[in-house]
């Protein structure tokens, strides 16, 4: 018999292999010349890139990852935002255990069996039940439009795979927290042979926002620092980890999260469960937050930066929620794919959060 310890090894070498270091990428999509040749101005070598729904297959992972890979970039994820019957990400069937929710889970281990196929090493899973949630849009003070946070507001609601979600019962009824972890393991034990057969680092988003509970549905396992490390014990194993997205933590702070960002960092990098990162920041913790620039907000990056650093964090990190820099925030609000490079144009957010994050890393290596 193959005890756990030698299983887990076996895992660890089975997984698709990254080079060491640091990765400072994107989200991209469309694989043109002009879009090619101006993340190679900015210096980007590695990608996170968005799933076309209509090729969402192992042939077509195969095809789309070489052909960045042939212009010298590196594909670290190619994301779940698709399957045949929709969206793979944020699944109210999995979350909550409605109706369709096995038929999900297979898609979803197909989608990893592909990733695997492909070679790609990584993808990113979010478990919320009802959407993320936003009041909207505002002009933040330094005039460029950003997602609003204001849980009092009449706006504030969850959307997610072109459905809206409202208080005060999203799905009719209020769900336990009980309810919420079952259904959480019965979906990881499933994931978890498949990922380390196939090779495929999955890290799990934080509930964005991570408030405790969200018109009926508890946000009991990935709004806080208790749950998560929980929830990867519960799935033990070296392929199932985390995609830290420091705006979701810093939407709810330390009054609800119950841990500072660099504390988070610090914990799963040590136990080799940190994979991903989403350099983003906010005004303040709910109940009301704003996005903000990386510079703009109320937490330090840098510190962040400082901490991947001092860890030695050899996954991505790519900018979040690009502002649509550039334009008026009228124009933004009417244009918001512009700022978030899923079709090629020239992002002046983009160019301004590579350079932030560049200059944040060279100053965290020196005092390194």
């Amino acid at each position: 018999m193959v005890s756990s310890a030698s299983a887990s090894v076996a895992s660890a070498k089975r997984m698709t292999p990254i080079p060491p270091g640091i990765k400072i990428g994107v989200s991209a999509n469309t694989p043109s010349p002009e879009h090619m040749a101006y993340l190679k101005q900015l210096g980007v070598k590695w990608l996170s890139l968005a799933v076309n729904p209509a090729k969402s297959t192992a042939e077509d992972f195969i095809a789309q990852k070489a052909e960045w890979e042939k212009e010298g970039f590196g594909v670290y994820n190619i994301g779940s935002g698709a399957g045949p019957s929709g969206s793979l990400h944020n699944m109210p069937e999995v979350t909550l255990n409605l109706p369709g929710r096995d038929q999900k889970i297979e898609e979803y281990l197909n989608y990893i069996r592909y990733l695997g196929k492909a070679k790609v090493p990584y993808s990113t899973y979010a478990h919320m039940g009802n959407g993320i949630w936003s009041s909207g849009r505002v002009t933040a003070a330094r005039g460029y439009s950003a997602r609003d946070g204001n849980a009092n507001s009449p706006e504030w609601k969850g959307f997610w795979g072109g459905k809206t979600y409202t208080e005060p019962l999203s799905h009719g009824r209020v769900y336990s927290e009980q309810e919420i972890w079952e259904n959480y393991t019965y979906f990881i034990k499933k994931v978890v042979p498949v990922a380390e057969e196939a090779g495929v680092r999955i890290g799990i988003h934080p509930d964005d926002p991570p408030k405790k509970m969200l018109a009926g549905v508890p946000r009991c396992i990935f709004s806080n620092f208790a749950g998560y490390k929980k929830a990867i014990e519960i799935a033990n194993s070296p392929n199932i980890g985390v995609c830290f997205c420091v705006g979701s933590w810093l939407e709810g702070g330390t009054a609800l999260t119950g841990a500072d960002p660099v504390e988070v960092i610090k914990y799963f990098a040590a136990k080799k469960k940190l994979f991903k990162v989403h350099f983003r920041n906010v005004t303040a913790p709910l109940p009301h937050f704003t996005e903000a620039l990386i510079d703009d907000g109320y937490y330090d990056m840098s510190r962040v930066m400082q901490a991947l650093v001092d860890v030695k964090f050899d996954g991505i990190v790519i900018p979040d929620h690009i502002p649509a820099l550039g334009m008026s925030p009228t124009a933004a609000d009417t244009s918001r794919g512009a700022g978030r490079n899923a079709e090629y144009r020239p992002s002046v957010g983009l160019s301004y959060l590579i350079g932030c994050m560049n200059s944040m890393l060279k100053a965290a290596e020196r005092k390194g």
